[in-house]
């Protein structure tokens, strides 16, 4: 007769935690439907409560833009891409600081900062702005670090959510025409939990 190994069947019961790929143990399951061990998935959350998986956000997330202003105004002249509309346009100020506990050098100073973008006047752009507005009363819109352009450090930075800071000259000049750009920009906003939904 021949001898076969077999091993016992896992219980339909049991679940690995995506987090520490072992058996889920206090399981806490998200309104996503994705389940965890109630201490991995707290200790997740205290630094983006979003779901590992899906990446979908339960609560709101904050960041570490320092205290500035968002300024809209508008004017008539047309961007590139979108002839039948005006313009807005978004000035971002930042006065100097000290760099807090959230950011990279706590007590060191970082220089005041100012930023214009531009988005149409249209529809989509109005969306934009809706949540660029909420982004950056989140603290999402800016950060302090390093300068990816200039190298410098100890700086007020873009945190991943894409500005158009020229009206013209093309994506290689942070301009338009650039025809993917409201689309992408709500991809960044939606990855940092900043949606129409919240």
């Amino acid at each position: 007769m021949e001898n076969s190994v077999h091993s016992a069947p896992r219980s339909k019961s049991w679940e690995t935690c995506a987090i520490c790929l072992d058996g889920i143990q206090e399981k806490k399951t998200l309104s996503c439907h994705h389940s965890f061990c109630a201490q991995c998935i707290d200790t997740v959350f205290t630094f983006k409560p979003a779901c590992p998986i899906c990446n979908t956000y339960h609560g709101v997330y904050t960041g570490t833009q320092p205290e500035g202003t968002m300024t809209v105004t508008r004017n008539w002249q047309s961007i590139p891409g979108f002839d039948n509309c005006g313009c807005i346009i978004i000035v971002y100020d930042f006065p100097a600081g000290i760099q807090g506990p959230e950011h990279p050098n706590p007590g060191v100073r970082y220089s005041r900062t100012a930023r214009t973008a531009f988005l149409p006047d249209c529809k989509e752009g109005e969306k934009v702005l809706r949540l660029l507005r909420k982004a950056f009363d989140r603290r999402l819109v800016f950060t302090v670090g390093r300068s990816a352009t200039t190298g410098l450090n100890n700086v007020i930075t873009w945190n991943d959510i894409h500005h158009k800071t020229s009206m013209g000259g093309g994506p290689q000049s942070f301009g338009y025409p650039d025809e993917d750009y409201l689309f992408r920009v709500q991809e960044e906003l939606r990855a940092k939990g900043v949606t129409d939904d919240n």
